[in-house]
């Protein structure tokens, strides 16, 4: 039993892994996506908003419809989905094309996280599902690591064609591994759209999403801009600061492994210091970007909180619906990527009215919000407070 969990688990990492890749891969080609269609940089940068964007818009609304639908065909649909579009993406020439090629999949992206996460959750004992979880969050991390690098190397030396059938062949292997491997898994106790809308009447969850939203913004308004505050601030070269990113990456692997472990031994401690460490990390940033070797030890301290607060998010987000599990964990992927816009914008902000070292601010004044929300749902939601009613 225990080996096919682990078996059960592996591929849904891998998947995680697929269509992460899929996602955020295209950050690295975009200079060859824009010579390819003739168009600039930033009109080829709509591929990856756009798609941000449709999963914010569906994370809510596709886990819910297809809630009562045999999980097993679920996923294998959505990874058919993602296949199709990759090979779609390679053979056009039409940017408009390219464009839908990429929302489509991006509509259906939810129902697989969703799924995945629920799945990996009941694989085990409730006290150790956050440890389960954890390890999918690896393939997002890997998927985010080595999908940017990989396909830009692929473009770079061969063609942007092939980084596209790379995802391509990554999402089909998983089709096959989930079509063989994945016995049928058919939802027995089907909740309704009204029982799982319901979650929303309570403050409980929108205090979880407030704050998951806060504290995605504080990660992903610095995080999207350190490439360009380690070139200005840092001043250091092209390929030091591919090298940061890389410890960047592989530290927020390491980040998930300790967040299952943390998680499942006292989840509430781990929340509440969680912003106190990033925002420790910030201030020392602030203070010594400047210089490179205190920079690459603060990157990889600053990859394994990021690492740690992508299980936090999660988790907070579904523990407050633990009747819903799915609409729930449509929830935290709708959260974490308006999180991510919010930061983004108001970071470039901050930037260009005062300069890129002072991105930081987006971070530190989300981590203080953030801390509001989490203390209010502390004090609200308490088990104590909850057994004197």
């Amino acid at each position: 039993m225990a080996k096919r969990n682990n078996l059960l688990i592996f591929t849904l990492t891998l998947g995680a892994f697929g269509i992460i890749n899929t996602e955020m891969g295209v950050i690295g080609i975009l200079p060859y996506i824009a010579d390819h269609f003739h168009i600039s940089v930033s009109k080829a940068g709509l591929l990856v908003s756009l798609f941000a964007l449709t999963v914010t818009i569906s994370g809510p609304t596709m886990p819910l419809l297809f809630s009562g639908i045999n999980r097993k065909k679920a996923m294998l649909f959505v990874l058919g989905v993602f296949v199709l579009a990759n090979i779609v993406s390679i053979f056009t020439t039409n940017f408009a094309i390219a464009i839908i090629a990429r929302v489509i999949p991006a509509i259906f992206h939810p129902i697989y996280f969703s799924a995945a996460f629920t799945m990996a959750a009941n694989s085990v004992s409730k006290e150790e599902a956050p440890k389960a979880v954890s390890k999918v969050f690896i393939g997002v991390s890997a998927g985010m690591v080595l999908g940017v690098p990989i396909a830009s190397f692929l473009a770079s030396t061969v063609s942007f064609q092939i980084s596209m059938a790379f995802f391509a062949i990554v999402n089909a292997i998983v089709f096959i591994a989930t079509l063989v491997l994945f016995p049928s898994m058919p939802v027995k106790e089907r909740l309704s759209y009204g029982t799982q809308l319901s979650v929303l009447k309570k403050s409980i969850t929108w205090l979880s999403i407030v704050a998951v939203i806060l504290l995605n913004s504080a990660v992903f308004g610095v995080y999207s801009y350190l490439a360009e505050y380690l070139k200005t601030v840092t001043n250091i070269s092209g390929k030091s600061i591919s090298l940061m990113l890389v410890i960047f990456g592989g530290a927020s692997i390491i980040g998930n492994i300790v967040a299952g472990k943390l998680l499942t031994k006292n989840a509430i401690k781990l929340v509440v210091s969680f912003p106190f460490a990033l925002g420790a990390v910030y201030i020392i940033l602030f203070l010594l970007g400047k210089f490179t070797l205190p920079m690459a030890i603060i990157t990889l301290v600053w990859g394994i909180l990021a690492g740690i607060g992508t299980n936090i998010n999660q988790y907070w987000i579904t523990s407050a619906a633990p009747g819903a599990p799915d609409f729930a964990n449509g929830l935290f992927l709708s959260s974490v990527n308006l999180g991510t816009t919010i930061g983004t914008a108001v970071g470039g902000l901050f930037i260009s009215e005062m300069g890129t070292q002072y991105v930081m601010l987006v971070g530190l004044l989300s981590l203080i919000l953030s801390v509001v929300f989490i203390l209010l749902r502390n004090y609200m939601h308490s088990p104590i407070r909850q057994f004197s009613r």
